[in-house]
């Protein structure tokens, strides 16, 4: 793509785009053009009509996907080059909607208990009392946990907005035991330095583990 790449990954950056949705998006504009081995600028209706049975017949992707790539080629043609996207009449494809997997109180307590390391374990408590995203625990620091009021902080959370969940007695006492152990200073929850939170992977594999061990 050369200039017209730059002209759409500045167009991103400006709007604050996250780098994995830069990402997503230009890989869909590379495979769309190597495709119909055209510039995307020389393409119009037919030809993202085409990309995208491509995607959902031959590479039998998500819908999540293509609404990733029809939402990367109506950027391009919008914003980059300031034309009217070819296919706008024609009806998003929408999400498969799934049920969340709910674990019960007997398998959250099994989870906790599998788990020797008490920073682990104390971690998904507290993800799990305080209904928080693996990254928002990740990045809380010691100075969220407010003990008078009973609540936690979380900073810049979903919709970049602040809130304030309950703390819970139970999982006040965890956290002063833990905190007792490791003294953390900035970070709740250091990583292997204690100047960088713990990453959001370890959490994840942590919780995976936990579930495959017997009980």
């Amino acid at each position: 793509m050369g200039k017209l790449r730059e002209q759409m990954v500045e167009e991103m950056e400006s709007r604050n785009f996250s780098p994995k949705t830069i990402k997503a998006y230009l890989g869909h504009m590379v495979a769309f053009t190597r495709l119909l081995r055209k510039s995307p600028a020389e393409m119009g209706e037919d030809e993202v009509r085409r990309y995208l049975q491509y995607l959902r017949k031959e590479k039998q992707v998500s819908w999540s996907n293509i609404n990733i790539a029809y939402s990367a080629l109506k950027f391009f043609y919008v914003q980059t080059l300031h034309r009217e996207f070819p296919i706008k009449k024609i009806p998003r494809p929408k999400g498969e909607k799934k049920l969340p997997v709910v674990l019960s109180l007997c398998e959250v307590k099994a989870i906790f208990d599998v788990i020797a390391n008490l920073k682990h374990r104390v971690i998904l408590m507290t993800t799990y009392s305080g209904g928080f995203r693996v990254s928002e625990v990740a990045h809380l620091i010691v100075t969220d946990i407010d003990s008078k009021r009973m609540q936690i902080r979380v900073e810049q959370g979903k919709g970049k907005k602040d809130r304030y969940t309950l703390l819970s007695p139970a999982l006040l006492e965890h956290l002063r035991t833990y905190w007792r152990y490791y003294h953390p200073t900035t970070w709740l929850f250091p990583g292997s330095h204690n100047d960088t939170p713990v990453g959001i992977t370890t959490i994840q594999k942590v919780f995976k583990s936990a579930k495959k061990k017997p009980v």
